[in-house]
């Protein structure tokens, strides 16, 4: 029998407020999991933290900025000190302010792009893998995006982000998989999200972004959850480095 139960498992998400991140909680509460959520905004965090409890799930909710060093290192120091273990990172946190030309990128884009989207899953990543080797494995899952296999127009720098993203799954992928621990990236196209509203309700923006998906439409955040439990479970025991592609066939 496949099993997807998370029955036991403690996992962090970031950018678990909502959207996508959102999303990937709550399912994951829904199979056992005990949900740790982390974002900017411990109001927006509450929130969602209500929902799991209402069902009967386990969750806590704790601020952090994963673009400050500092923040992190709070994080797993709580982590540590509240549960002793982690066996689930989602790294979804991700921000997009600059949206434009490389030409004319202003040097603080760049800065704060690659602070959310790389430099913060890397360490988050280090720090939980740590953790992990302690009690035995556990399972990563880096939210990427297709954008790190085909850069979109005016999405340079976080296109740019997202196939490092990419890249650092593969390699720790490799250096974690001696000590149980799998390491795999979910790559969502176009999915409405608070993220992607700049596209969806720019009619002439989203009409080309249309053009290039085949089932000609955008998906919800509730169509990324079904890959992320099966990598963060057992039914995905002999899977890791791998990149799932949830994007209604626009790189197909």
């Amino acid at each position: 029998m496949v099993s997807f139960s998370l029955a036991n498992k403690i996992a962090l998400i970031t950018g678990a407020s909502r959207g996508i991140g959102e999303a990937i909680a709550l399912t994951l509460s829904d199979h056992g999991a005990t949900c740790i959520l982390a974002s900017r905004k411990l109001e927006s965090l509450e929130v969602v933290k209500q929902k799991i409890v209402d069902k009967g799930g386990k969750a806590e909710a704790i601020a952090c900025n994963t673009g400050q060093m500092d923040q992190v290192q709070a994080l797993f120091a709580q982590v540590r000190s509240t549960y002793g273990r982690l066996d689930i990172l989602i790294n979804n946190a991700a921000t997009n302010p600059y949206f434009g030309s490389l030409m004319d990128a202003p040097e603080w884009a760049m800065d704060k792009t690659f602070a959310v989207n790389l430099k913060g899953p890397f360490f988050l990543s280090q720090y939980a893998a740590k953790l992990m080797v302690e009690s035995g494995g556990g399972s990563i899952v880096n939210v990427a995006s297709i954008n790190g296999i085909r850069p979109a127009p005016f999405q340079g720098i976080y296109s740019i982000t997202k196939a490092a993203v990419i890249s650092m799954t593969k390699a720790f992928a490799k250096e974690l998989a001696a000590s149980n621990i799998r390491v795999n990236a979910l790559l969502p196209g176009l999915t409405e999200t608070r993220f992607s509203a700049a596209i969806i309700e720019n009619k002439d923006i989203y009409n080309y972004a249309l053009a290039q998906i085949p089932m000609n439409r955008h998906a919800t955040p509730d169509e990324m959850v079904g890959a992320v439990l099966y990598l963060v479970s057992d039914a995905a025991s002999f899977t890791t480095g791998a990149t799932i592609v949830c994007d209604g066939g626009a790189l197909a």
